[in-house]
């Protein structure tokens, strides 16, 4: 068996594939090591595989055996009675009903950015499941957000000020990280802050109910600042031509566009696309009504 490493499993089946010349159907494969992505980066594992052919595939080109009939004395009578004896039993057996097969989910094929698909809606997140969220006191939410995030911070090797949290507005925390090593929980291109915010968001809108808005060392505030001025000239040209489509935008870049062409342009339809490439655009036109129903 040979092993072949890759970050994912699809790319080290593909790897493998390509090495023996064949389709994934034909080997036999043992995974060794299953990929993980860490928690924040750390502990970071590719995928790795042992592979090589199945026996019925190595043993195709071989020509089947000839096996000679030996010749039995075999009497009519015995047969005849058999058959009779068989017809007889298949008469007295009830008929079985069929048996119900099992139904098989495939599971949901998630796009390349997963964790912003589920931080961030493309509508208005108005067919979301309904939950059941306990109401609490803001300060006695404020207060217990604050303890378990520091609590939290306070054991990794990280040297960071208190975890300031407070109400952004009715409807979402702000939750700020500063200090010697803020910067490091941001990571390159954001992957760290993307992380971070995706896990406060699911256990605090999951236990309140409310959305989070996450500042690592001015990140955000840098990256909206970003953003503004280059919708300046984008809002001018839609309030011209009526609609627009953006430039590719990574990660928190593309939602934070939304949401500033959504407050700029609310009688328009405003959402994000995805391009062929798996990039992300934020489109403005016309036909706000006719697109949503």
């Amino acid at each position: 068996m040979k092993q072949f490493e890759a970050k994912s499993l699809e790319e080290v089946y593909e790897l493998a594939t390509k090495e023996f010349k064949c389709s994934i159907t034909d080997l036999e494969i043992d995974i060794i090591q299953q990929p993980s992505n860490g928690f924040l980066g750390f502990g970071k594992k590719s995928a790795i595989i042992a592979a090589s052919f199945k026996k019925r595939y190595r043993n195709n080109n071989r020509q089947p055996r000839n096996h000679k009939l030996r010749k039995s004395k075999i009497q009519i009578e015995d047969v005849s009675k058999k058959i009779e004896d068989s017809n007889r039993s298949e008469q007295r057996r009830e008929p079985q009903k069929p048996r119900r097969q099992k139904e098989v989910k495939v599971p949901k094929i998630e796009s390349k950015e997963p964790i912003f698909d589920k931080f961030y809606s493309e509508s208005d997140n108005k067919a979301q499941h309904a939950k059941v969220v306990i109401k609490k006191d803001k300060q006695e939410i404020i207060d217990e957000v604050y303890e378990k995030v520091n609590d939290l911070f306070s054991q990794t090797c990280y040297e960071l000020d208190t975890i300031n949290v407070e109400y952004y507005n009715e409807e979402t925390l702000y939750i700020e990280f500063n200090g010697e090593d803020s910067a490091l929980l941001i990571g390159k291109e954001g992957y760290r802050y993307k992380a971070l915010s995706y896990i406060l968001f699911n256990w605090i809108n999951e236990k309140y109910g409310l959305m989070v808005r996450l500042e690592v060392a001015e990140f955000l505030k840098n990256q909206e600042e970003a953003i503004h001025n280059y919708l300046g000239p984008v809002i001018e040209t839609i309030k011209e031509k009526g609609s627009f489509k953006t430039k590719p935008l990574d990660g928190i870049l593309v939602h934070i566009a939304l949401k500033k062409l959504r407050e700029e342009f609310p009688e328009k339809y405003v959402a994000v696309k995805t391009n062929v490439r798996g990039d992300k655009y934020v489109l403005v036109n016309e036909y706000r009504n006719k697109q949503q129903s």
